[in-house]
């Protein structure tokens, strides 16, 4: 069995308790970026309520994760027709 961390972190003035089986850093870490990304969000849209600006934080997330797929998937497949 996997062991369990459980960590308290601040994202945008709130305490979470956030239980994981990544490292205590790498949980932080997370935490850390998503506070950022709030705080960036925020500054440009400064007439967002917390809730708002919670979905647009996980909408940007999300899309960059995609993003990422997409790329991933264009080496793996640059990277198989180099092995053909």
């Amino acid at each position: 069995m996997t062991e369990k961390n459980r960590i308290t972190v601040g994202i945008y003035g709130q305490q979470y308790t956030i239980v994981g089986t990544d490292s205590a850093n790498h949980i932080r870490h997370v935490a850390s970026l998503v506070d950022e990304k709030m705080r960036d969000i925020r500054s440009q849209n400064p007439s967002l309520d917390t809730s708002k600006l919670a979905v647009l934080t996980a909408v940007n997330a999300v899309h960059d994760y995609l993003k990422l797929q997409e790329k991933i998937e264009i080496l793996e497949n640059q990277l198989q027709q180099l092995k053909d």
